[in-house]
């Protein structure tokens, strides 16, 4: 990956604090403008999207939230992912490196190609993840939802792993 684009990647994970100040998930997911005297930023200069602007799409176990560029093209993107309770992915691995800030909930990781949910390791919120490139792992929530924002650099390729004999 370029300087640039690291650099670039790292502004975004270190910028995602901010949602966390605020008083809870819900509260981040269905945020709008603010009552002030201050106009809001040219558009054009400052483009701003809500969040209860955010188009979320429903997966099994999991909301995912496209907030810039495409996983699947060249280029950097940016994923927010809800994981809802009691929800894991599968051992799988990516083919480039991805960049996980907990933004709120606990994450539960593995880097077992065993499934067990009752092994997965809390990653608290706050915390800053880095899966590492065609490495396997799996993920999830155990009892209450977790969002994550993450980041990475396309085209990226999600593959499962083989079952663990």
């Amino acid at each position: 990956m370029k300087l640039w684009s690291r650099i670039s990647l790292l502004s975004l994970l270190l910028a995602t604090p901010a949602f966390a100040a605020d008083t809870g998930l819900d509260a981040l997911l269905h945020s709008g403008p603010v009552t002030t005297g201050n106009p809001m930023p040219d558009p054009s200069h400052v483009p701003i999207v809500f969040g209860k602007d955010i188009h979320w799409q429903e997966g099994d176990g999991m909301r995912q939230a496209a907030l810039f560029g495409d996983p699947n093209k060249p280029g950097i993107y940016g994923v927010l992912i809800e994981w809802l309770p009691g929800h894991y992915s599968h051992p799988h691995f990516h083919s480039t490196d991805r960049y996980a800030y907990i933004v709120s909930g606990t994450w539960w990781v593995s880097s077992s190609s065993n499934w067990d949910p009752n092994k997965a390791y809390p990653v608290p919120a706050g915390s800053y993840v880095r899966d590492l490139a065609n490495q396997v792992h799996w993920d999830g929530a155990k009892d209450a939802p977790c969002l994550l924002m993450l980041v990475g650099e396309g085209p990226m390729v999600t593959t499962a792993a083989p079952a663990a004999k």
